[in-house]
């Protein structure tokens, strides 16, 4: 009778035994293989990149156009890589300009060639940037071409600044409009007995109507409707005057499009060519011949002379040092206002805050530019950075807000008590409102049998997801949003010279574009970054004036990681997959319920506009 227990731990512990030195097989297979990915990162140091004579600058941007770069795990970059999974690439607005601008009085470079295949998303305020560099690029009377196998809508806006636009002869230029659609999902919390609490104020913040409705409200479709309508006129503007052609003939509509497809017998590619969007059309053989008669053969007899943007940057960028006694300080709050300390590319109210209190501390800078990017967040941290704001102007230290895409909602109260406050005219801006959420769960517990019961000493001790909250606690909530509301009115108010009247008229949430923010006094002038420094340095008194960014340092350790892992990475040259429709609904139905994690504040109070996103 003794063997049984002995025979089924030998079966356990062979068991643990397998499974143990898996574990260390794996672990060591991927050691290995980091070692020698290392070791092609350090082989390949020794690479230099050889300048390029008369060749092409290749403005390929990869990924997402943005302010700041996130910080993204290495470890976990190399894991996405390995399955397959899409990279999330990013590209800096800011190396882009910084390009464009250096190889406009570069005599090496003798053209350039706008490639923008691998640009996933840029927004309208950022595109209109690039062709500002693009318009001064053109005229040291070097030409631009843009080449592409096809255009999507954000693609072809950049394109349109070329000289010529070269397309594949099986290519086509997709050119939708602006759309704001939304997953609602009152309905499965509905049907999960999640019981979601809402506390706002203002008959436009529409932020948590997935929460609430199954569809768009009709004052959520107004107003987002309103400043869909100012960005798309502006692309309209902008691809019509670049192209030669009026807003009326680019702007067709859906009946005259496929007229125009049903004229072309279904050949899209020669609709593009009808409608005046491209120049040429060919394969990629002749396509890239027409630049080699530019720029002439690259070394390797494949293609056309040119120079990639990073290798461009990597050439130039010794030309170009920070100087770290620079009088204006740059500071970017790019993402999600949460709480506490957060990583780069992302805004954290005290990591924010103390990029901010450093510039105030430091004897060389005189003016900061706040560089916006963001729906807002945390109600706490948005008025954390804020005081920030008031201690630098205390200390005599104007502070310009500079808005890119985004800035609303906590965006545009991190920005209200600014010097001025510069924006484009299709930065989204406004939403000024403020809302409260707290998701309970006791009904889809008690549908499996879980319960909770206790007892407690006062009536808000003890609240917890797990429960319905008390009604004193929910009244209490919508007079801290009520509040909130009226303190965002007063801030307003104060800092932009309206009456509280004035300003809850333009206020309940409602987004504007930046051209209608300035009419309606919550922006003081249009323009870009740099009008945001000229700014800062008039108001500082600057007659002579350098810029540097501030911003969260790494440690040499961190550095280090960073640098081989990302080496690794590279190194690896693993094609990521292009993910499927499938993956793509689930991915955005995962963005939007993660979103419930970004919920942080400690008095559950929001500055978010979740409608801003693009």
């Amino acid at each position: 009778m003794q063997k049984k227990p002995n025979i089924v731990f030998r079966i356990i512990r062979l068991l643990w035994s397998i499974i143990n030195n898996t574990r260390k097989l794996l672990l060591n297979l991927l050691v290995f293989g980091l070692i020698i990915a290392f070791i092609g990162v350090i082989a390949s140091q020794d690479k230099t990149v050889t300048p390029a004579q008369n060749a092409a600058l290749v403005i390929n941007i990869q990924g997402t156009l943005v302010d700041q770069k996130e910080a993204i795990n290495p470890i976990d970059q190399l894991t996405q890589d390995a399955y397959g999974q899409p990279k999330q690439l990013e590209t800096l607005l800011s190396d882009v300009l910084t390009a464009i601008n250096h190889a406009t009085t570069d005599s090496n470079i003798k053209m350039l060639v706008i490639d923008s295949s691998g640009m996933a998303k840029g927004s309208l305020a950022k595109l209109q940037d690039i062709g500002k560099a693009i318009t001064t690029f053109k005229e040291s009377n070097k030409p631009v071409y843009a080449v592409g196998g096809s255009y999507n809508q954000a693609q072809y806006y950049l394109a349109s600044y070329a000289d010529k636009i070269l397309m594949n002869n099986k290519g086509m230029v997709s050119i939708e409009g602006f759309a704001r659609y939304r997953i609602y999902h009152q309905e499965l919390f509905e049907k999960l007995k999640i019981n979601s609490h809402i506390f706002r104020v203002g008959t436009y913040k529409s932020a948590l109507e997935p929460y609430l409705r199954n569809d768009m409200s009709t004052a959520a479709k107004t107003a987002n409707q309103s400043w869909l309508n100012d960005l798309w006129q502006s692309y309209v503007n902008d691809v019509a005057e670049q192209r030669n052609i009026t807003p009326q003939a680019f702007d067709i509509n859906a009946t005259a499009y496929l007229a125009a497809v049903e004229a072309a017998n279904g050949n899209i590619t020669q609709v593009a060519v009808d409608l005046g969007l491209v120049d040429v059309v060919d394969n990629n053989i002749n396509l890239t011949k027409l630049l080699v008669d530019i720029v002439g053969e690259s070394k390797n007899k494949l293609s056309y002379n040119k120079i990639s943007l990073n290798n461009y940057l990597a050439l130039i960028s010794p030309q170009l040092p920070q100087d770290k006694s620079a009088n204006i300080a740059i500071i970017v709050a790019k993402g999600t206002i949460l709480n506490g300390h957060q990583p780069k590319g992302t805004i954290g109210g005290s990591s924010t805050s103390m990029l901010l209190r450093k510039a105030r501390l430091n004897e060389d800078i005189k003016a900061v530019v706040l560089r916006i990017d963001s729906g807002g967040g945390s109600a706490y941290a948005s008025e954390q950075i804020r005081n920030e704001v008031i201690a630098l102007q205390a200390a005599g230290k104007p502070v310009i807000a500079s808005m890119g895409s985004v800035a609303a909602s906590g965006g545009y109260w991190i920005a209200a008590n600014a010097d001025q406050i510069i924006a484009q005219p299709t930065t989204i801006t406004g939403s000024i409102g403020i809302f409260g959420m707290i998701n309970t769960f006791e009904d889809s517990l008690a549908s499996i049998g879980i319960h909770t019961d206790g007892v407690a000493t006062k009536k808000f001790a003890g609240i917890t997801v797990t429960r319905d909250l008390p009604i004193e606690f929910k009244q209490l909530m919508q007079s801290y949003i009520e509040h909130g509301y009226g303190e965002f009115l007063t801030l307003v108010s104060e800092a932009r010279n309206l009456s509280i009247e004035e300003v809850d008229s333009i206020a309940q949430g409602r987004v504007w574009s930046g051209a209608k923010a300035k009419e309606l006094g919550l922006v003081d002038q249009l323009g870009d970054l740099n009008t945001a420094i000229t700014e800062a340095a008039k108001i500082a008194k600057l007659e002579n004036y350098t810029t540097r960014v501030l911003e969260k340092q790494l440690t040499p350790m961190q550095e280090l990681y960073r640098d081989l892992l990302q080496g690794a990475v590279s190194s690896l040259d693993l094609e990521p997959r292009r993910p499927s429709a499938i993956a793509q609904l689930l991915a955005n139905v995962d963005s939007q319920l993660s979103q419930l994690s970004e919920f942080d504040d400690p008095q559950h109070l929001y500055l978010y506009c979740l409608e801003c996103e693009q």
